[in-house]
C-alpha cells in the first residue's frame, strides 16, 4: 500500500456524506503531524472560533504505520476550546493500525449531526448512526453499547466522549479503546459541538506484505532492540510511575498545588508500591509489543450487601502526579478511584487534577467556598475530589463550568492567578526546573514529550541561556520527524535518523529517507505558521508566580534565567 499522495476521507456530519480525496506531500509533509497541518491549512477556518461547526477535527498516521514496531501513535489536530488556536493531542490504542486498514491516511470530520450521532468508517462503507438514546452517558456505558451495536471484522478502534465533551469542557478528552486518550486541550469539546458521540473505525481491508529480504531483516533488527534489549524494558516493568521516587529525590515532583516538591509520604504511591498493591496486568497499542500500559484495579461497592465490582483502570506517571501528589492523595486505590471517575466522565486527568489542586488552595485562601465547590476541598480528601471530579466532568453549576474551560479562566473570576499550576495549560509533572518551565509554557503542546526540556534541566545546572534555546529549537525538530511517521515516542531512544532512513527506503519511501533533517524543521515551521494563523503570541504567554517560588535539587528557581 505504499503510495505518494495521502488518500483522505473527508466526513461533512451536516450533510451526511464523505468523499475521498487525494492529495499530494509525501515527501514534504511525511504523514501524522505534517499532514495534520497540511489538512488543517485546507480544510480549518484559522479566523473563526473553535466551535464554528465547519472547523475541521482531523486524525492522521504516518508512512510507517503498520509496518515497523510502536509505529502506533495517530495524531488527532484542531482548533482548542482552551485557547481557540490549532494543536495536536496523541494517542494509540488500535487507533492508528485501524486507519491504516481502513485504507486511509487520515480522516477529516467537519460539520454538525443534526442529532447525536456516531460515525462509522471501514475500508469500504460510511455511516452516520443517530444515537440520541446515548446524551449523556458515561464513556463506560456508551462504549458497552457501541461494541454491541458494531461488531465487525479486522482491526477495530471506538473512539467516544463522555458528558465533558458533551458540556463543552476544555479538558474534555477523547476516550480510545478505554486505555488510551487524545487527552489534553479539549478535543472531546470538538466532537461535542459537532453532536458526535463516537468515531469507529473498522480496519477490514487486506494489503499485500513488504516483499523484500531488507525490509525482513530490519524489521527483525528493529523488534529485537525493543524487546530484547533494556532499551524498552523500563517502560514494560514499573513503566513511568518509576519516575515518581526519582523526581521526588531531587525535589522535582509536585506536591499539594506545586506548594512542595519532595515529600517522605512518596513511598506510599510510587511506582513499587502501584506494582506490589494494584497492578493487574499490561497492555499495549496494536503493533507494539512492549506492553507500557499498566491496567490497575479499584473495588467498588454495588450494594447493601456490602458486594463489591473491580474496576480496571489505567495508569502512568502524570496521572499520580495530577491526581495523587497534586493533590495530597497519598494511597493508592484513592488515586485510581478518582482516576476511574475522570475516565468516566471524558475528562483529562492532568488537566482535572491540577484543576482541583488550585481549586483546593483556593478553598484554604477563602477565594472560593462550599456554595462553589459543593463539596470542602482539602488535600488528601479523596472523597471529596471523587464528588468534585463527577461535579467537574458533568459541569454541575456555574463554578465547575468555569474551571472546566481553563484554571486561568476560574482564577480571574475568583482570584489566585498567582497560584494557578498553568504553563500553557495546566502543568505536566515535572518540576525540573527553568528549561522546562519555559518550554512548556511555550510549547506546541504545552506537553512533556514537545521536548525532552525536563530532562535537559536534569542534566545541566549551568545557565547557558543559548544553549539551551538551540537545544529546545532542535530537539522539538527532531520530534516532529517522529510525530509524522507516528512514532510512540518512548522509542526516540530506538529510531534514531539513520534507522528511520533505513525503515523509510526498506518500504518504498527512498526520497522521504533522503531528507529527513529538512523534514523535520519543515514540518516544525509548518506546525508553528498554522497556530500563528490562528491566533498565537508569545508575547501572550505568562507563568504564573508559584513556578517562581520552586526549589528543586539545584535550589530556588532563578527569575532572571526562566525569563531570560
Amino acid at each position: 500500500m505504499i503510495r505518494n499522495h495521502f488518500r483522505i476521507l473527508v466526513v461533512n456530519l451536516s450533510s451526511g456524506k464523505g468523499q475521498i480525496v487525494q492529495l499530494d506531500g509525501r515527501n514534504s509533509e511525511a504523514g501524522g503531524s505534517g499532514l495534520a497541518a497540511l489538512l488543517f491549512n485546507k480544510y480549518g477556518l484559522p479566523e473563526h472560533p473553535w466551535n464554528d461547526t465547519r472547523q475541521p477535527i482531523i486524525f492522521a498516521i504516518g508512512p510507517l504505520t503498520g509496518y515497523f514496531p510502536l509505529m502506533s501513535k495517530t495524531v488527532c489536530s484542531f482548533k482548542s476550546p482552551y485557547h481557540d488556536q490549532y494543536t495536536e493531542s496523541h494517542a494509540g490504542g488500535r487507533s492508528a493500525l485501524s486507519l491504516f486498514f481502513a485504507n486511509l491516511d487520515a480522516l477529516v470530520i467537519t460539520g454538525k449531526a443534526k442529532q447525536l450521532c456516531y460515525v462509522s468508517v471501514s475500508s469500504r462503507s460510511l455511516d452516520i448512526k443517530n444515537v440520541s438514546f446515548m446524551k449523556g452517558m458515561t464513556v463506560d456505558e456508551s462504549g458497552k453499547i457501541l461494541r454491541n451495536i458494531s461488531k465487525g471484522s479486522g482491526h477495530r478502534t471506538t473512539l467516544r466522549i463522555g458528558p465533558a465533551g458533551e458540556n463543552g469542557s476544555a479538558m474534555a478528552n477523547i476516550n480510545v479503546d478505554t486505555y488510551r486518550h487524545f487527552g489534553r486541550l479539549g478535543g472531546g469539546a470538538v466532537l461535542g459541538v459537532k453532536n458526535c458521540k463516537a468515531i469507529l473505525i473498522h480496519g477490514d481491508a487486506i494489503f499485500p506484505g513488504i516483499e523484500n529480504k531488507e525490509y525482513n531483516k530490519l524489521f527483525e533488527k528493529v523488534y529485537q532492540q525493543v524487546t530484547a534489549t533494556d532499551m524498552m524494558k523500563k517502560y514494560h516493568n514499573l513503566g513511568t510511575p518509576a519516575n515518581l521516587q526519582g523526581l521526588n529525590d531531587i525535589k522535582s515532583l509536585p506536591w499539594r498545588n506545586l506548594q512542595a516538591t519532595s515529600d517522605p509520604a512518596i513511598g506510599a504511591i510510587n511506582g513499587e508500591r502501584f506494582a506490589k498493591d494494584n497492578l493487574l496486568r499490561n497492555s499495549a497499542c496494536s503493533g507494539c509489543p512492549v506492553g507500557c500500559i499498566h491496567v490497575g484495579y479499584v473495588r467498588e461497592m454495588f450494594d447493601a450487601n456490602h458486594r463489591y465490582i473491580f474496576k480496571q483502570v489505567s495508569y502512568d506517571y502524570e496521572m499520580i502526579f495530577s491526581l495523587g501528589t497534586m493533590l495530597g492523595v497519598t494511597e493508592t486505590h484513592a488515586v485510581l478511584s478518582i482516576l476511574d471517575l475522570m475516565e468516566k466522565t471524558g475528562l483529562d486527568a492532568m488537566s482535572g487534577g491540577v484543576a482541583l489542586a488550585w481549586a483546593t488552595e483556593a478553598t484554604e485562601k477563602g477565594l472560593i467556598s462550599e456554595q462553589e465547590s459543593k463539596v470542602k476541598l482539602s488535600f488528601g480528601d479523596s472523597e471529596a475530589y471523587q464528588l468534585a471530579t463527577k461535579m467537574l466532568g458533568n459541569g454541575a453549576n456555574d463554578f465547575y463550568r468555569l474551571l472546566g474551560q481553563g484554571t486561568l479562566r476560574a482564577a480571574a473570576e475568583y482570584g489566585g492567578i498567582d497560584f494557578a499550576c498553568v504553563l500553557g495549560q495546566e502543568m505536566a509533572g515535572y518540576a525540573t526546573g527553568e528549561v522546562f518551565f519555559a518550554a512548556q509554557s511555550l510549547g506546541f503542546r504545552h506537553s512533556h514529550l514537545d521536548t525532552g526540556a525536563y530532562t535537559y534541566d536534569q542534566k545541566h545546572s549551568d545557565q547557558d541561556i543559548e544553549g539551551a534555546v538551540d537545544f529546545l529549537i532542535s530537539d522539538e525538530a527532531g520530534r516532529a520527524v517522529m510525530t509524522s511517521m507516528v512514532s510512540c515516542l518512548f522509542a526516540r531512544g530506538v529510531y534514531k535518523e539513520e534507522l528511520l532512513a533505513d525503515c523509510l527506503h526498506s518500504i518504498g519511501y527512498p526520497e522521504l529517507a533522503a531528507g529527513l533533517d529538512p523534514l523535520g524543521k519543515h514540518i516544525q515551521k509548518l506546525r508553528w505558521q498554522t497556530r500563528i494563523a490562528t491566533g498565537f503570541t508569545p508575547e501572550g504567554t505568562t507563568i504564573p508566580k508559584r513556578f517562581f517560588k520552586v526549589k528543586t535539587w539545584k535550589g530556588a528557581i532563578d527569575s532572571e534565567y526562566l525569563n531570560s
